[in-house]
């Protein structure tokens, strides 16, 4: 089953601090939807952009991008 890496962007002189608290959230939904992966993460990608990421299966993500309304998503390797 393929696996569905759910992004968001955040942007400005706080996107870190907003990133990494934001990754404490999809943690806390992972837990409370008990879903099979627990990949989540954040990535700094310059000093005004850094994404907050979770990975999911490809049948959880229509009801997760519905939940959480990810930004974009790709195919996650």
């Amino acid at each position: 089953m393929r696996k569905i890496k759910l992004i968001w962007d955040f942007r400005g002189e706080v996107a870190a601090k907003t990133a990494e608290h934001h990754e404490i959230h999809l943690k806390e939904f992972i837990e409370a939807e008990k879903l099979g992966l627990n990949i989540t993460g954040f990535e700094i990608l310059n000093e005004m952009h850094t994404i907050a990421f979770m990975v999911v299966d490809e049948k959880d993500m229509i009801m997760v991008r519905d939940a959480l309304k990810p930004h974009r998503g790709e195919v996650f390797e």
